[in-house]
Protein backbone atom coordinates (compact mmCIF):
# COMPACT_ATOMS: atom_id res chain seq x y z
CA UNK A 1 0.00 0.00 0.00
CA UNK A 2 3.05 2.44 -0.06
CA UNK A 3 5.59 3.59 -2.48
CA UNK A 4 8.39 1.19 -3.05
CA UNK A 5 11.59 1.43 -0.74
CA UNK A 6 15.00 2.12 -1.83
CA UNK A 7 17.61 0.81 -0.98
CA UNK A 8 20.68 2.63 0.23
CA UNK A 9 23.91 0.76 1.82
CA UNK A 10 22.42 -0.88 5.04
CA UNK A 11 19.42 1.58 5.24
CA UNK A 12 16.27 1.25 3.53
CA UNK A 13 14.63 4.75 2.72
CA UNK A 14 10.46 4.15 2.22
CA UNK A 15 7.81 6.75 3.01
CA UNK A 16 5.41 6.52 5.82
CA UNK A 17 3.94 4.63 7.99
CA UNK A 18 6.82 2.38 9.20
CA UNK A 19 5.56 0.55 11.92
CA UNK A 20 3.32 -2.47 11.53
CA UNK A 21 0.63 -3.10 13.62
CA UNK A 22 0.23 -6.42 13.13
CA UNK A 23 -3.34 -6.37 11.45
CA UNK A 24 -4.26 -7.67 7.59
CA UNK A 25 -5.67 -5.76 5.15
CA UNK A 26 -8.77 -8.05 5.45
CA UNK A 27 -9.17 -7.47 9.16
CA UNK A 28 -9.06 -3.35 8.78
CA UNK A 29 -11.66 -3.67 5.76
CA UNK A 30 -14.10 -6.05 7.73
CA UNK A 31 -14.22 -3.63 10.83
CA UNK A 32 -15.10 -1.20 8.18
CA UNK A 33 -18.21 -3.31 7.19
CA UNK A 34 -18.84 -4.32 10.95
CA UNK A 35 -19.23 -0.44 12.04
CA UNK A 36 -21.13 -0.02 9.07
CA UNK A 37 -23.71 -2.40 9.88
CA UNK A 38 -26.14 -0.17 11.67
CA UNK A 39 -26.38 2.47 8.54
CA UNK A 40 -26.31 -0.68 6.93
CA UNK A 41 -29.49 -1.94 9.24
CA UNK A 42 -31.29 1.08 9.03
CA UNK A 43 -31.20 1.60 4.99
CA UNK A 44 -32.79 -1.61 4.88
CA UNK A 45 -35.50 -1.20 8.11
CA UNK A 46 -36.60 2.15 5.99
CA UNK A 47 -36.69 1.37 2.52
CA UNK A 48 -37.54 -2.05 2.54
CA UNK A 49 -36.67 -4.36 -0.58
CA UNK A 50 -35.54 -1.52 -2.68
CA UNK A 51 -32.89 -1.11 0.24
CA UNK A 52 -31.77 -4.36 0.00
CA UNK A 53 -31.38 -4.82 -3.78
CA UNK A 54 -29.26 -1.56 -4.17
CA UNK A 55 -27.15 -3.09 -0.93
CA UNK A 56 -26.97 -6.59 -2.82
CA UNK A 57 -26.09 -5.10 -5.91
CA UNK A 58 -23.56 -3.10 -5.84
CA UNK A 59 -21.22 -5.19 -3.31
CA UNK A 60 -21.90 -8.33 -5.53
CA UNK A 61 -21.23 -5.95 -8.75
CA UNK A 62 -18.05 -4.51 -6.89
CA UNK A 63 -16.66 -8.00 -6.16
CA UNK A 64 -17.68 -9.52 -9.46
CA UNK A 65 -15.72 -6.51 -11.37
CA UNK A 66 -12.59 -6.56 -8.81
CA UNK A 67 -12.40 -10.46 -9.69
CA UNK A 68 -12.60 -10.04 -13.08
CA UNK A 69 -10.45 -7.08 -13.16
CA UNK A 70 -7.66 -8.65 -11.36
CA UNK A 71 -7.60 -11.87 -14.02
CA UNK A 72 -7.06 -9.41 -17.03
CA UNK A 73 -5.06 -7.75 -15.50
CA UNK A 74 -2.91 -10.86 -14.23
CA UNK A 75 -2.76 -9.23 -10.48
CA UNK A 76 -3.24 -11.61 -7.70
CA UNK A 77 -6.84 -12.05 -6.81
CA UNK A 78 -7.71 -10.87 -3.35
CA UNK A 79 -11.69 -10.84 -3.31
CA UNK A 80 -11.16 -12.27 -0.05
CA UNK A 81 -9.91 -9.48 1.44
CA UNK A 82 -13.29 -7.13 2.03
CA UNK A 83 -11.84 -4.40 0.32
CA UNK A 84 -14.13 -4.73 -2.86
CA UNK A 85 -17.18 -5.65 -0.68
CA UNK A 86 -16.32 -2.24 1.54
CA UNK A 87 -16.27 -0.28 -1.70
CA UNK A 88 -19.28 -1.48 -3.05
CA UNK A 89 -20.77 -1.21 0.33
CA UNK A 90 -19.63 2.76 0.52
CA UNK A 91 -21.12 3.43 -2.85
CA UNK A 92 -24.55 2.08 -2.26
CA UNK A 93 -25.15 3.61 0.93
CA UNK A 94 -24.55 7.02 -1.00
CA UNK A 95 -27.42 6.62 -3.92
CA UNK A 96 -31.37 6.54 -3.42
CA UNK A 97 -33.68 3.30 -3.15
CA UNK A 98 -34.36 4.20 -6.09
CA UNK A 99 -31.77 3.89 -8.87
CA UNK A 100 -32.08 1.45 -11.37
CA UNK A 101 -29.95 -1.68 -11.95
CA UNK A 102 -27.80 -0.27 -15.07
CA UNK A 103 -26.80 2.87 -12.64
CA UNK A 104 -25.55 0.70 -9.96
CA UNK A 105 -23.41 -1.26 -12.80
CA UNK A 106 -22.06 1.73 -14.10
CA UNK A 107 -21.31 3.17 -11.01
CA UNK A 108 -19.56 0.26 -9.42
CA UNK A 109 -17.66 -0.39 -12.94
CA UNK A 110 -16.27 3.09 -12.72
CA UNK A 111 -15.59 2.70 -8.82
CA UNK A 112 -13.58 -0.25 -9.34
CA UNK A 113 -12.31 0.13 -12.90
CA UNK A 114 -10.94 3.60 -12.77
CA UNK A 115 -10.63 4.21 -9.07
CA UNK A 116 -8.87 1.06 -8.29
CA UNK A 117 -7.67 -1.13 -10.77
CA UNK A 118 -5.84 1.72 -13.48
CA UNK A 119 -3.90 2.97 -10.67
CA UNK A 120 -2.37 -0.71 -9.43
CA UNK A 121 -5.29 -1.88 -7.21
CA UNK A 122 -6.07 -1.71 -3.55
CA UNK A 123 -3.20 0.60 -1.97
CA UNK A 124 -2.37 2.47 -4.98
CA UNK A 125 -6.04 4.63 -5.85
CA UNK A 126 -5.05 8.39 -5.23
CA UNK A 127 -8.89 9.07 -4.64
CA UNK A 128 -11.21 6.95 -2.69
CA UNK A 129 -12.57 4.54 -4.95
CA UNK A 130 -16.68 4.62 -4.12
CA UNK A 131 -16.40 8.61 -4.27
CA UNK A 132 -15.25 7.99 -7.85
CA UNK A 133 -17.93 6.16 -9.33
CA UNK A 134 -20.63 8.03 -7.53
CA UNK A 135 -19.19 11.10 -8.93
CA UNK A 136 -19.18 9.93 -12.29
CA UNK A 137 -22.74 8.98 -12.06
CA UNK A 138 -23.39 12.77 -10.78
CA UNK A 139 -22.16 14.10 -13.33
CA UNK A 140 -23.47 12.29 -16.19
CA UNK A 141 -27.14 11.34 -14.76
CA UNK A 142 -27.85 13.88 -11.86
CA UNK A 143 -31.48 12.94 -12.17
CA UNK A 144 -31.05 9.19 -10.71
CA UNK A 145 -28.93 11.20 -7.46
CA UNK A 146 -31.66 13.67 -7.00
CA UNK A 147 -33.18 12.89 -3.72
CA UNK A 148 -36.44 14.51 -4.31
CA UNK A 149 -37.30 12.95 -6.78
CA UNK A 150 -36.57 9.98 -5.39
CA UNK A 151 -38.46 10.00 -2.55
CA UNK A 152 -42.05 10.73 -3.76
CA UNK A 153 -42.17 6.97 -4.38
CA UNK A 154 -41.90 6.08 -0.81
CA UNK A 155 -44.04 6.83 2.69
CA UNK A 156 -41.57 7.67 4.56
CA UNK A 157 -42.77 9.11 8.37
CA UNK A 158 -40.74 12.75 8.09
CA UNK A 159 -40.44 15.35 4.95
CA UNK A 160 -39.32 14.15 1.45
CA UNK A 161 -37.74 17.19 0.86
CA UNK A 162 -33.99 17.05 0.90
CA UNK A 163 -32.72 19.85 3.53
CA UNK A 164 -29.79 21.00 2.04
CA UNK A 165 -32.06 21.88 -1.26
CA UNK A 166 -34.76 23.30 0.87
CA UNK A 167 -31.80 25.67 2.25
CA UNK A 168 -30.76 26.64 -1.37
CA UNK A 169 -34.41 27.28 -2.42
CA UNK A 170 -36.09 29.06 0.85
CA UNK A 171 -32.68 29.87 3.15
CA UNK A 172 -33.24 29.04 6.65
CA UNK A 173 -37.03 30.05 6.77
CA UNK A 174 -38.13 26.72 5.19
CA UNK A 175 -36.03 24.39 8.18
CA UNK A 176 -38.63 24.24 10.84
CA UNK A 177 -39.48 21.73 9.52
CA UNK A 178 -36.05 19.74 10.18
CA UNK A 179 -35.94 19.66 13.80
CA UNK A 180 -32.25 18.71 15.11
CA UNK A 181 -33.25 15.46 17.08
CA UNK A 182 -34.75 14.32 13.31
CA UNK A 183 -31.46 15.13 11.57
CA UNK A 184 -29.73 13.07 14.42
CA UNK A 185 -31.77 9.83 14.29
CA UNK A 186 -31.99 9.96 10.74
CA UNK A 187 -35.45 11.31 9.95
CA UNK A 188 -34.22 13.08 6.96
CA UNK A 189 -34.05 12.58 3.04
CA UNK A 190 -30.84 11.74 1.73
CA UNK A 191 -28.08 8.78 0.75
CA UNK A 192 -29.54 5.54 2.03
CA UNK A 193 -26.70 5.11 4.85
CA UNK A 194 -25.61 8.52 4.87
CA UNK A 195 -28.88 10.18 6.92
CA UNK A 196 -28.53 8.23 10.18
CA UNK A 197 -26.41 10.28 11.75
CA UNK A 198 -25.91 9.08 15.58
CA UNK A 199 -25.39 5.34 13.87
CA UNK A 200 -22.58 6.46 11.53
CA UNK A 201 -21.05 8.57 14.59
CA UNK A 202 -21.19 5.60 16.82
CA UNK A 203 -19.38 3.37 14.14
CA UNK A 204 -16.90 6.13 13.87
CA UNK A 205 -15.85 5.89 17.26
CA UNK A 206 -15.66 2.46 16.88
CA UNK A 207 -13.13 2.54 14.22
CA UNK A 208 -10.97 5.35 16.48
CA UNK A 209 -11.50 2.86 19.60
CA UNK A 210 -9.54 -0.13 17.82
CA UNK A 211 -7.06 1.97 16.22
CA UNK A 212 -8.12 1.74 12.60
CA UNK A 213 -8.22 5.15 11.91
CA UNK A 214 -6.72 8.19 13.41
CA UNK A 215 -9.08 10.88 15.26
CA UNK A 216 -7.20 13.56 13.33
CA UNK A 217 -8.88 13.57 9.99
CA UNK A 218 -12.93 13.00 11.47
CA UNK A 219 -11.76 15.57 14.25
CA UNK A 220 -10.39 18.71 11.81
CA UNK A 221 -13.10 17.82 9.26
CA UNK A 222 -15.99 18.49 11.53
CA UNK A 223 -14.52 21.56 13.31
CA UNK A 224 -13.65 22.76 9.24
CA UNK A 225 -17.30 22.10 8.64
CA UNK A 226 -18.62 24.09 11.73
CA UNK A 227 -16.13 26.83 11.53
CA UNK A 228 -17.18 27.28 7.70
CA UNK A 229 -20.65 27.31 8.25
CA UNK A 230 -20.10 29.52 11.36
CA UNK A 231 -18.70 32.41 9.47
CA UNK A 232 -21.11 32.24 6.93
CA UNK A 233 -24.04 32.19 9.10
CA UNK A 234 -22.38 34.86 11.27
CA UNK A 235 -23.13 37.05 7.43
CA UNK A 236 -26.32 36.27 6.60
CA UNK A 237 -28.58 33.92 8.91
CA UNK A 238 -31.37 34.18 6.74
CA UNK A 239 -29.05 32.83 3.66
CA UNK A 240 -26.68 30.63 5.46
CA UNK A 241 -27.63 27.61 8.01
CA UNK A 242 -25.85 27.00 11.68
CA UNK A 243 -23.36 25.02 11.54
CA UNK A 244 -25.09 21.97 13.57
CA UNK A 245 -27.80 21.83 10.21
CA UNK A 246 -24.35 21.21 8.36
CA UNK A 247 -22.84 18.73 9.96
CA UNK A 248 -26.16 16.68 11.00
CA UNK A 249 -27.28 16.82 7.00
CA UNK A 250 -26.03 15.47 3.57
CA UNK A 251 -22.87 13.08 3.72
CA UNK A 252 -20.87 14.98 6.50
CA UNK A 253 -20.45 11.96 9.28
CA UNK A 254 -20.05 9.44 6.36
CA UNK A 255 -17.51 11.58 4.51
CA UNK A 256 -15.82 12.25 8.02
CA UNK A 257 -15.43 9.19 9.28
CA UNK A 258 -15.55 6.11 6.29
CA UNK A 259 -14.61 8.16 3.49
CA UNK A 260 -12.11 10.42 3.93
CA UNK A 261 -10.05 7.80 5.76
CA UNK A 262 -9.61 5.88 3.66
CA UNK A 263 -5.19 4.99 3.88
CA UNK A 264 -4.40 5.37 0.88
CA UNK A 265 -5.52 8.56 -0.69
CA UNK A 266 -5.49 10.08 3.08
CA UNK A 267 -2.24 11.51 4.51
CA UNK A 268 -0.08 9.45 7.17
CA UNK A 269 1.54 12.46 9.04
CA UNK A 270 -0.27 13.83 12.14
CA UNK A 271 0.03 17.59 11.10
CA UNK A 272 -1.16 16.63 7.15
CA UNK A 273 -4.15 14.92 8.40
CA UNK A 274 -5.27 17.73 10.39
CA UNK A 275 -4.77 19.91 7.17
CA UNK A 276 -6.62 17.18 5.00
CA UNK A 277 -9.80 16.84 7.35
CA UNK A 278 -9.99 21.02 7.83
CA UNK A 279 -9.89 21.26 4.01
CA UNK A 280 -12.40 18.72 3.21
CA UNK A 281 -14.67 20.74 6.10
CA UNK A 282 -13.95 23.62 4.60
CA UNK A 283 -14.48 22.90 1.16
CA UNK A 284 -17.82 20.96 1.84
CA UNK A 285 -19.38 24.04 3.13
CA UNK A 286 -18.10 26.34 0.57
CA UNK A 287 -19.13 24.00 -2.28
CA UNK A 288 -22.76 24.33 -0.39
CA UNK A 289 -22.97 27.59 -0.24
CA UNK A 290 -21.42 28.25 -3.69
CA UNK A 291 -21.67 25.74 -5.91
CA UNK A 292 -24.82 24.00 -8.24
CA UNK A 293 -24.12 20.99 -6.12
CA UNK A 294 -26.23 21.43 -2.79
CA UNK A 295 -23.94 18.41 -0.44
CA UNK A 296 -20.24 18.93 -1.83
CA UNK A 297 -18.94 16.06 0.98
CA UNK A 298 -18.29 13.94 -1.90
CA UNK A 299 -16.44 16.58 -4.24
CA UNK A 300 -14.57 18.48 -1.46
CA UNK A 301 -12.92 15.30 -0.38
CA UNK A 302 -11.99 14.29 -3.92
CA UNK A 303 -10.02 17.66 -4.43
CA UNK A 304 -8.75 17.37 -1.07
CA UNK A 305 -7.27 13.63 -2.68
CA UNK A 306 -5.22 15.54 -5.33
CA UNK A 307 -3.36 17.57 -3.02
CA UNK A 308 -2.63 14.45 -0.73
CA UNK A 309 0.88 13.84 -1.96
CA UNK A 310 1.92 17.94 -1.56
CA UNK A 311 0.44 17.51 2.30
CA UNK A 312 2.20 14.16 2.76
CA UNK A 313 5.64 16.33 2.16
CA UNK A 314 5.08 18.01 5.05
CA UNK A 315 7.13 15.85 7.45
CA UNK A 316 8.93 17.01 11.01
CA UNK A 317 12.67 17.92 10.47
CA UNK A 318 14.83 15.42 11.28
CA UNK A 319 17.94 16.55 13.97
CA UNK A 320 21.18 16.36 12.90
CA UNK A 321 23.89 15.41 14.82
CA UNK A 322 27.24 17.86 14.45
CA UNK A 323 30.41 16.55 12.53
CA UNK A 324 32.67 14.64 14.18
CA UNK A 325 29.37 13.73 17.01
CA UNK A 326 28.67 15.10 20.55
CA UNK A 327 31.26 16.47 22.84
Amino acid sequence: MSAPSVKTGSLTLSPAPHVHRGETISTVMYTFVIALLPAVIWSISLYGVHAARVLAMAVACAMAFDWILQKAFRSPVTIGDGSAMLTGLLFALLLPPSVPWWIIVVGVGGTILIGRQLFGGLGGNPFSPALVGWAILRVSWPEYLDFNIAMVHYNVPFSIHYPLDVVRWAGTAGLDIFPTLDLLLGRQVGGMGATPVLLILLGGLLLIVRGVISWRIPLAFLVGVAATAWLFSMQDDTLFASPMFHLLTGNVMLGAFFLSTDPPSSPVGRLPMLLFGLGCGTLTVLFRSWSVHSDGVIFAILLMNILNPLLDKLRPRVPVAPLGGAE
